[in-house]
This record gives structure tokens, C-alpha cells and sequence, in this order.
């Protein structure tokens, strides 16, 4: 009797060593996917600073481009502020699912798209039932990708392909207006619609994605709609599906630039819209030529 629970408390005793260091190592600040990230980010700025010439954005810059682009540009204040080499923007307590079917978290989301080539790098940082969740949405040199991780060493999904390529250049495309920039690159392209929507086409790498800009009577660019992206099932298959992405809430921000505040990424299913996306922008800043 005394030697089982002397194996008892041998027993006890590892399980919860065990389960301190898994507290300790969900709640210090380092993390693999993290540390990769800023990595990545920090050779990317360092690649970039000096990608888009140090000057101020003018009307004729924009001459060439769709009206309803261009009166975007004026009434967003863009006009007069210096051309920006890269773009950071931050989320806080978004609402996000992983599929219809998907667990539903609240993330924070930092991304960063770079002007010279299409680039596009975004940092998932949640938790799932208490242990860490992060995931990695990236896209360079004409490769995308996504992947999640759990408890900061477990890779639950490690999606890549080429149908990834398509989907994160529209991506990259659906958020061009956010850093006008884009808009002066030879990857890009834009057809006028009518008043208030242009056709945009973006080629890079021998890939191609387009999609429809549409404005109000403001001309704030409420939304971006595309049949480039496909949504990744649970089994590893992708399965085109509408996508858009909704922006509303305009607000002046303290750079004189008025930018959209609520966020929403929607997949567009015959049978109904389902948002899994849905947050407001906590931050917009930009990089600049050193």
C-alpha cells in the first residue's frame, strides 16, 4: 500500500510539473511563429526603405487612374502626404472563425503590405480554450501561404498551393487603396465601371486576381469583391467562393487622412453571407523612404 502511493505522489508530482512548465510556456512572451514574423518583417523593412522615392502624392499622380479612384484620393486627404514604401495595420479583439464549422475566437491581427512588389505579412494572435493560438498569413515573391499553431508548438493547418498564391495577391489587391502607392505600380490596373465601381486587375509572378472597387456618394470605398479567392475546407480542398470585403465607418485620423474604422471579410455562399471577420481597425500607420 505504501509503495502505490508512493507512486501516487511520484505521479502527481510530474503531472504537475508538467503543467507548470505549460504555463509557463503559454504565458512568456516568446514564440516561434512570433519570432519568425518579426524576422521576416524586420528584412523586409530593411529591403524597403528605400523602394518608393521619398515625395509627396499630387493629383497627377493619380490623373490616369478611374475618377471614382481619384475623387477617393482628394476627399481621403491623401493628396499632399508623402508616398509611403510599406503599410502597417493593426486590429484588436476581432471576432474570427475558422469556417462555418470552426471554432469562433477573438484576435488580434497585425499585417504589413509592402509597395514595391506585392507583399502581404499578417500575425494571428488568439487563444483556444486557454492555450495559445497563432497563426501566419503571408505572401512573397509570389508564394502565399497560411499557417495556424496551437500551444506555440503544433501546427494544426499548413495551407500552400498555388490556389493560396491567387488568393492572398486579391488579398494584397482588396487593401491597395488603404496605401495609394500601390496604385502608381506597374502590377496594377484599373477599368472604370460606372460612378461609383472600377474593375481592378493585379499581375505578379505570372498570377493574376481582379475584383470590383465600389464607392458611395462620398466616394469611400465600401467595398471590394473578387472570384479570385478560394476558401480552404477541412480536408486540405479549395473551393472558389465570392469573397468581399466591407468597410464602413469613415473617420478622420490624426494624419489629416480619413480612413474606414470597421472591418468585415465575408464569404459570399449561395446560401448566405457568412462573415468571419469582423473587427475594427485599431490602427493604420506607414513607412516611409529613409
Amino acid at each position: 500500500m505504501k509503495v502505490r502511493k508512493k507512486r501516487m505522489f511520484i505521479a502527481l508530482g510530474v503531472l504537475l510539473v508538467i503543467v507548470g512548465a505549460l504555463v509557463i510556456w503559454f504565458n512568456i512572451p516568446y514564440s516561434p511563429v512570433k519570432k519568425q514574423f518579426q524576422n521576416d518583417i524586420t528584412a523586409l523593412l530593411t529591403e524597403n526603405q528605400l523602394s518608393v522615392d521619398n515625395e509627396l502624392f499630387t493629383e497627377n499622380d493619380f490623373s490616369h487612374l478611374p475618377t471614382p479612384i481619384q475623387r477617393y484620393i482628394e476627399n481621403c486627404g491623401y493628396i499632399g502626404t508623402r508616398k509611403m514604401s510599406y503599410l502597417k495595420m493593426e486590429y484588436h479583439n476581432v471576432d474570427f472563425s475558422q469556417g462555418k464549422n470552426g471554432p469562433a475566437l477573438t484576435i488580434d491581427y497585425t499585417q504589413y503590405n509592402f509597395i514595391n512588389e506585392p507583399c502581404r505579412m499578417a500575425l494571428i494572435d488568439s487563444s483556444l480554450f486557454g492555450i495559445p493560438f497563432e497563426g501566419y498569413d503571408y505572401y512573397q515573391n509570389g508564394t502565399g501561404g497560411m499557417k495556424g499553431v496551437i500551444a506555440k508548438a503544433i501546427t494544426l493547418f499548413d495551407q500552400t498551393g498555388p490556389d493560396m498564391d491567387k488568393a492572398c495577391l486579391a488579398t494584397f489587391l482588396a487593401e491597395s487603396l488603404f496605401a495609394p502607392a500601390i496604385l502608381l505600380q506597374d502590377y496594377i490596373t484599373f477599368e472604370e465601371i460606372s460612378d461609383f465601381e472600377v474593375w481592378a486587375t493585379i499581375s505578379y509572378n505570372r498570377q493574376t486576381a481582379s475584383g470590383i472597387f465600389t464607392f458611395n456618394e462620398q466616394y469611400e470605398m465600401i467595398s471590394f469583391t473578387t472570384n479570385d479567392r478560394a476558401v480552404a475546407g477541412t480536408d486540405g480542398s479549395m473551393e472558389y467562393v465570392p469573397w468581399s470585403a466591407i468597410c464602413s465607418n469613415y473617420q478622420l485620423s490624426q494624419n489629416g487622412i480619413k480612413y474606414p474604422t470597421k472591418f468585415q471579410a465575408v464569404w459570399n455562399y449561395p446560401d448566405g453571407d457568412f462573415i468571419y471577420f469582423d473587427g475594427f481597425i485599431s490602427e493604420v500607420s506607414y513607412g516611409y523612404a529613409q
